[in-house]
């Protein structure tokens, strides 16, 4: 029976549903990288669905502060983003590269915890780099032109690796290159010289329960507002081409539709 709660309570179920709870990973912290982890949408069942069956212990208690589609996307790119800032350390200086829905979050994050944001979008993109200002940006322009100054931490969320090499470039010593996706195409061959000075480049995989919790329970203290597109499930399709071609601003939800 479920024992985390009541019947008929608001739960998001995020993108990790499952791990074996008992490997190396699992008991040590770090259970994002449990090699039997199972995830909602790809290996479990219920992403695109209007109903799903899953695992309490995975599931969170979602702020009453959001409606059901403004709380979509904290539930992963809210987590993956935080998972991300949390990765870059104490960085008061931050570069976001690609500025979608992790982004539009996170940076309200770092902004309500004193950071300074440079926001970094294609360079066709100014209606991206006014919405990155309008979200508390101090800066924001294309991938093509120099950071105001040196940055002490990079998140990468847009999926392309020769932005690594333009990241290493634009940090401090000892500066932190995360990113954040599950694919990127191919990193170029780089001078050992830019990543010298104690610079690293790490990747973030999916998220933790812990992730989750101070997540959320941080979005509606920071007064996070999610600016989202909400479409028909039916129209799912037509969300994925408004993401690709670059429509959209925020996040795009797919809505189910009252039956009745």
């Amino acid at each position: 029976g479920v024992e985390r709660f009541a019947i008929g309570q608001r739960v998001g179920v995020p993108w990790l549903g499952r791990t074996c709870g008992h490997c190396g990973y699992c008991t040590s912290g770090s259970e994002n990288l449990c090699d039997a982890a199972e995830f909602t949408g790809y290996t479990l069942d219920g992403g695109y669905a209007e109903f799903t069956l899953a695992d309490q212990r995975y599931c969170f208690a979602l702020p009453t502060e959001y409606s059901d589609a403004e709380a979509a996307p904290l539930l992963c790119a809210g987590l993956i983003g935080y998972r991300s800032l949390v990765a870059a350390g104490d960085a008061r200086c931050l570069g976001i590269y690609g500025f979608g829905a992790a982004a539009h979050i996170i940076t309200q994050i770092a902004r309500w915890q004193g950071r300074e944001v440079f926001a970094f979008t294609k360079p066709v993109d100014l209606a991206g780099q006014q919405f990155a200002r309008s979200l508390g940006a101090v800066w924001a322009g294309g991938t093509d032109e120099p950071s105001p100054r040196a940055m002490d931490a990079a998140i990468l969320f847009a999926p392309a690796g020769e932005l690594v090499p333009q990241a290493l470039r634009r940090l401090r010593k000892g500066g932190t290159v995360v990113c954040a996706g599950i694919h990127m195409s191919n990193i170029p061959e780089f001078p050992y010289d830019i990543l010298w000075g104690e610079r690293c480049v790490r990747s973030v995989a999916n998220l933790t329960r812990r992730d989750g919790e101070e997540f959320l329970a941080i979005a509606p203290r920071a007064g996070v507002r999610t600016e989202v597109e909400s479409f028909p499930l039916a129209a799912a399709n037509e969300a994925l081409e408004h993401l690709r071609s670059g429509r959209l601003h925020g996040a795009a939800v797919l809505v189910n539709q009252q039956r009745e």
